[in-house]
C-alpha cells in the first residue's frame, strides 16, 4: 500500500449554470478526513453475470489516496466482482455528492491488511486480520459471514456535485494504474 498522489489527467466542467470546476482536492479531502470516522454510507454497484446491476452498502475508508472497502465471499457484490472488477462506489459528503467508477480487487498483502485494519479499528469497527481478509466481532447484515475480503478500488474517473457553497459539477478522469 503506497501513498501515492492520484491527480486528475483529465477534467471536464458539468454544471451548467456557470459554476468553475470543482477541484478534485475538494472530494479528496473530505474522503480523507471524514474516513473512517464519519457516518458516512458507500454503496459500491457491480454487474452481475448476466448483465443486471447490483448496489449494496459497503464499509468504506480512504487511506493512501485510495479507496478500500470489505465484503464477504458469499455476497453478490463479491461474486460479481469475482468475474468482472467493474464497479462504481456512491457516497454522499460534506457538501459533495461523488460517484467514483472503477475497478476493485482483492488485498492479500498481510501489510497492507494490517494498515487497513488499524484504520478501521480507528472508526470503531475491531477488524483483525485473517487469511483471507478481516474478521470481526460483528459488520453489516450486508458484509455476510466472516472472513470479509477487502478490496481496493482503481480510480478510473470520478463525478462531484456540489450540494454545498461553491456549486458546481466535475467529471475528473485519472491515469489507469
Amino acid at each position: 500500500m503506497t501513498d501515492s498522489t492520484h491527480e486528475p489527467i483529465a477534467t471536464r466542467n458539468l454544471d451548467q449554470y456557470g459554476s468553475a470546476e470543482l477541484p478534485w482536492s475538494r472530494a479528496r479531502d473530505i474522503l480523507a478526513a471524514d474516513t473512517p470516522k464519519a457516518d458516512l454510507t458507500f454503496f459500491v454497484a457491480t454487474v452481475r453475470p448476466d448483465g443486471r446491476p447490483h448496489s449494496a452498502g459497503v464499509g468504506a475508508v480512504w487511506v493512501a489516496d485510495a479507496l478500500y472497502f470489505v465484503s464477504g465471499p458469499g455476497t453478490r457484490k463479491s461474486r460479481n466482482l469475482a468475474v468482472n472488477p467493474a464497479c462504481t462506489v456512491s457516497v454522499r459528503l460534506r457538501g459533495v455528492d461523488l460517484v467514483l467508477e472503477g475497478s476493485a480487487h482483492r488485498v492479500t498483502e498481510a501489510a497492507s491488511l494490517e494498515r487497513l485494519a488499524e484504520v478501521y479499528r480507528s472508526g470503531g469497527w475491531p477488524a483483525t486480520v485473517t487469511e483471507e481478509g478481516f474478521t470481526a466481532p460483528f459488520t453489516a447484515p450486508s458484509a455476510g459471514p466472516p472472513p470479509w475480503y477487502v478490496y481496493r478500488l482503481t480510480l478510473h474517473s470520478a463525478v462531484g456535485v456540489a450540494t454545498a457553497e461553491p456549486h458546481g459539477a466535475t467529471r475528473w478522469d485519472f491515469p489507469h494504474q
